[in-house]
């Protein structure tokens, strides 16, 4: 008579090697430690243009038409010393500053009553379908006669460019919040305005940040081809006027030097204020690796 007995497995014992190192435990080397610098990586990013920038100015040799890096740098520097550009850009900051806020505020209100109400909800969505596609600098000549020949006009172009966009990513990253959420702040007594600073502003805040990044390159292209038209009109104005005047002088270097101004003030607020505020809020609160 034959026993069914279980099946019994033997057991391999494996002695491990001391001495070898395993693939988690394996120190980085200089390489990887540099590689994962994200601020080195942007540098080197940052230096291989302005040497490709210098490389094909001093191929073409023609200062008139592309100027060099060293000699962009060079006008630059003149111009920061003389004060010039310090001065064009503290006066396209202010109005920058004064028409961006204005745009986030107005931006806040509509998203605010969109989400309270289908009404609402309707407005902002007619709205933002009529004057999303328009463009902010086809508005000027309406703003010239609307406001004169002053920074009010430009404000209001600035405001049209900021708007919509804030408003479209705030209110879309309001929609995208999960019910749940809005029913736990109901359930605690939130309604309307307090609902959506207590639960919806942090829960969409990721597309709230991406709409304000947006909204600051709209109000910086817009700013810039305003002034040029304003600077014409009124003969002052800030880094799009000196460009402008720059441009009829044939002073390219100094062209140059008004949009390299741009570009580093561009990568300051990019690099150092949103990359700060993620930092403290979307990365620290785990919605961002």
């Amino acid at each position: 008579m034959q026993t069914n007995l279980p099946f019994v497995r033997p057991e391999i014992l494996v002695d491990p090697n001391p001495g070898a190192t395993a693939e988690v435990q394996r120190p980085l080397s200089a390489f990887e430690s540099l590689y994962r610098m994200g601020w080195l990586r942007k540098t080197v990013i940052l230096l291989v243009l302005a040497l490709v920038w210098e490389v094909y100015g001093r191929w073409l040799d023609n200062a008139l038409l592309f100027p060099s890096f060293s000699e962009t740098v060079q006008a630059f520097l003149s111009g920061i010393g003389s004060g010039v550009l310090l001065q064009r850009a503290a006066v396209s900051m202010q109005t920058l500053l004064v028409g961006y806020g204005l745009g986030i505020l107005l931006a806040g209100l509509l998203t605010t009553v969109a989400i309270s109400s289908r009404i609402g909800n309707d407005l902002l969505e007619t709205l933002t379908s009529m004057f999303n596609p328009l463009p902010a600098i086809a508005l000027l000549p309406l703003a010239l006669i609307w406001f004169g020949l002053g920074t009010g006009s430009i404000i209001f172009v600035l405001v049209h460019s900021v708007l919509w966009a804030v408003a479209l990513n705030t209110h879309g990253g309001f929609r995208a919040v999960s019910n749940t959420l809005r029913m736990v702040g109901q359930n605690y007594g939130l309604r309307r305005f307090s609902l959506v600073k207590s639960i919806l502003i942090p829960a969409a805040f990721p597309s709230i940040l991406t709409g304000l990044k947006v909204g600051w390159a709209f109000a910086w292209r817009t700013l810039i081809a305003a002034e040029l038209v304003f600077g014409v009109s009124s003969g002052a104005g800030g880094l799009g006027w000196y460009i402008f005047e720059n441009r009829n002088q044939l002073e390219t270097a100094n062209v140059f030097s008004g949009l390299f101004f741009v570009i580093i003030i561009g990568l300051v607020v990019e690099n150092l204020i949103f990359a700060q505020i993620e930092k403290r809020t979307i990365r620290r609160w785990g919605m961002q690796h």
